[in-house]
Formats: structure tokens, C-alpha cells, sequence
């Protein structure tokens, strides 16, 4: 429950000259007293310094594209445009001690062989010849695929096709790394390596729902599978609206799992996909966990810590530790779908997770009024005024 700082337990202690005194002293040996800092660093519920952001595909795709010409690759190391909470500029994370951003990779490139602490994971925007080298596994992906890099593997990535561009997005535990001092990185000592025959070997062993005899010999911490494709992941949410209700906080969910364990696929970061049918609200709920979600299909509008936001496919918008939110399919004959990812997995290992429902009885979080070119905008869809919030 959340309570007042004047209440019984929490510090109040008043200063006096002895006291201003008295801790001048104390900061002359590198020491304090807890007293002044006790009721910031041990908040009643969380505090997260990260806010809502939506971040619209379409304003940011034209910035990417304009890396291209100006920063080759392997110069930049990875040619990416990273987003940026306003609360979060300190560690360069997107929602917590979650990193995220919009990497281009031009027809042809090929970029250096590298492994690092942090783990990765990549969702494609657009093109078609998108590639990944992950431990000598060549991995072929397309548009709205998920593909992971765990943390300490040897990855490259490369474009092989000839029309354009390939964007997609990276997701990585940066900052979570960083703020644990526990961050390494190397270049591959020959720069590039060298994949085994079969292309998406992970996929055609693991990704028929069935476990390949002997696989209980997988020992490592994260996924085997390393590449989940699209088309299946659909239709699996497809046949899943066929048969359950699903969640009413998150409609029809489901987690990209390790096919050994049943468990997230990576130790540090989740991910999952959503549905929401046709002209579906979720009801409101908040939890311990950053998530950072993308628009994989549709367009809609997701209503977080009280601001509305609206997406469209390839947006990306986060939700803060701790903060209500809550989801809205606009189209009335078509199904929307969010992909994202979050540090669950983190925060059920340590033993922080909670969630709890909005307590309000129709289970929705009370909207400001509409106002100016907001208001038309939902008059033109029927649906509630969306102010825009961009990084």
C-alpha cells in the first residue's frame, strides 16, 4: 500500500547546526548518515526514474537512413540510432536498465565478429536479406522475426540482399550490465566467422514442437533456439485466440521460451508476443519490470502511468517499472500485435517480481480531457483523444 512519508518509521529528523556540523565531519571520511537518504533509497513502492515514451517509426526511419551515407559500419562499430528515456540519459537506456535501438545495415555490408557481457536480441522493421552469425550459426531473418544473442557468444551481421536496407531493432542489458561493473567486450581475433553449412540449423532442430532426443544435454543458461520466425509465432497466436480467452491485462500472450527448459531465453531478458482482437481494451494492470514493446502488426493505443499513446506498426513505446497500463486494438476488423521485451526474468530470479490489477471496478485508468488537433484526430477514429509523445 502505498503511505505517507510522515508516518511512523520513516526519518524526520530535522536539521540543526550541530547536525550540519555533524555530517561535515562525517563527509570528511567518505561516510553519511542513513537518516538523510533513508527515505529515497527505500521508497514505499518503486520510483523509476524512466517516464512513458512512444517513439514513432516513421519520424525516426528517415535519421536511421541518414547513417547510411554519412557513418560507415565498421567505424561505428554497430550503425545504430539508439533511443533515449529523458529520465534515463545517464546510462543511454530506453526504459530502466534496458537498452534499445534502430540498427541499418546497407546491401552487402558485413559487419565485424564481436562478444560482449551483455546480451542481445534483434527484432526486424523491414528487409529482406538480414543475417546473423551467432556462436558459427549462420541465422537467416526477416521482416518481424526474432532473433537472439546471448550474452558471451561470438556474433556478426550483414546484409545479403540487393533491393535496400535492412532495419531492425536491438534489445540488449546495457545498462543492467554497466550498473553491475560487470561489462566485457572483444573482437573476434579473425574478424569474422565461419558459419557451419546449414543456415538456421537452431530453427529446423528445435521449432517443430518437438525436442530432438538427446537435447537434454543442453547445459547453457540460455535458448538453443536461436531464431523464431514470424509466420509460426502468428499462427500459434491464432490458434491460441481460438482456444482460450487469454489474459484480460494482455490479451493473447505468449513467451518466446528456451524449448529445453520452458524457461525465458536469455537469464537477463524476456520476451513475447501479443494479440489483441479486433477493437479488444485490456483492462489495466502494473508490475516490477521495464518492458519495451514494438508494434508488430496494427495500429492501437496503450494508455500508461495515465498519458495515451498511440501506435502503429513499427513504433516502439515503453512502459516503466511500476506504472499502469493498459492496451487498445482501434480496428474493428483486424487483429493487432505487440511484440516486446523486459527484464522479468531478472526480477524473478532476485525475488522482486509483483504484479497487481488496477483497483478501480471497470479496470481502466481515468483519461485527461481531449484538447486541439488531438481531440479531431479521435473524432476521425472513434476512439479517445491520443497526445503525441515522442523522445
Amino acid at each position: 500500500m502505498e503511505q505517507d512519508d510522515t508516518m511512523l518509521g520513516r526519518a524526520r529528523v530535522s536539521d540543526t547546526p550541530e547536525l550540519t556540523a555533524y555530517y561535515g565531519e562525517l563527509e570528511a571520511l567518505d561516510a553519511g548518515a542513513l537518516w538523510t537518504v533513508a527515505n529515497d533509497i527505500e521508497p514505499w513502492y518503486p520510483q523509476p526514474k524512466s517516464v512513458p515514451v512512444l517513439w514513432r517509426y516513421e519520424e525516426l526511419r528517415p535519421l536511421v537512413h541518414k547513417a547510411l551515407g554519412m557513418v560507415k559500419a565498421d567505424d561505428a562499430g554497430r550503425r545504430v540510432v539508439m533511443l533515449v528515456n529523458p529520465g534515463r540519459k545517464d546510462v543511454s537506456a530506453a526504459a530502466g536498465l534496458l537498452y534499445t535501438g534502430l540498427q541499418i545495415m546497407g546491401p552487402g555490408e558485413a559487419m565485424t565478429a564481436h562478444r560482449h557481457q551483455a546480451a542481445a536480441l534483434r527484432f526486424v522493421h523491414e528487409g529482406t536479406g538480414a543475417w546473423t552469425v551467432v556462436d558459427g550459426q549462420k541465422l537467416k531473418v526477416g521482416p518481424r522475426d526474432f532473433a537472439i544473442t546471448p550474452n558471451g557468444t561470438w556474433h556478426e551481421h550483414g546484409n545479403d540482399g540487393e533491393d535496400g536496407p535492412v532495419i531492425w531493432q536491438d534489445g540488449l542489458d546495457i545498462p543492467l550490465v554497466n550498473a553491475l561493473d560487470a561489462g566485457f567486450y572483444e573482437v573476434h581475433p579473425e574478424l569474422h566467422q565461419t558459419p557451419g553449412k546449414v543456415v538456421n540449423s537452431s530453427v529446423l532442430q528445435y521449432a517443430a514442437n518437438l525436442l530432438p532426443y538427446g537435447s537434454e544435454r543442453w547445459s547453457r543458461p540460455y535458448s538453443p533456439l536461436l531464431a523464431y520466425p514470424w509466420e509460426p509465432t502468428y499462427e500459434a497466436l491464432l490458434g491460441l485466440a481460438e482456444a482460450s480467452e487469454g489474459s484480460p491485462y494482455d490479451g493473447i500472450i505468449a513467451e518466446y521460451t528456451n524449448p529445453v527448459t520452458g524457461g525465458s531465453v536469455m537469464p537477463t531478458m524476456g520476451a513475447h508476443m501479443q494479440l489483441l482482437r479486433p477493437g479488444q481494451a485490456t483492462r489495466a494492470h502494473r508490475h516490477t519490470g521495464s518492458v519495451i514493446y514494438t508494434a508488430a502488426k496494427g495500429h492501437g493505443v496503450s494508455v500508461i502511468a495515465g498519458q495515451r499513446f498511440a501506435w502503429r506498426q513499427g513504433d516502439i513505446f515503453c512502459v516503466p517499472s511500476w506504472a499502469w497500463h493498459e492496451h487498445h486494438n482501434l480496428d474493428q476488423s483486424e487483429d493487432a500485435c505487440l511484440f516486446s521485451f523486459n527484464d522479468f526474468p531478472v526480477m524473478r530470479s532476485l525475488g522482486f517480481h509483483r504484479e497487481e490489477a488496477y483497483p478501480d471496478h471497470d479496470g481502466h485508468q481515468p483519461m485527461p480531457a481531449a484538447t486541439g488537433a488531438a481531440a479531431t484526430g479521435a473524432a476521425a477514429t472513434g476512439a479517445a483523444a491520443v497526445p503525441t509523445a515522442t523522445a
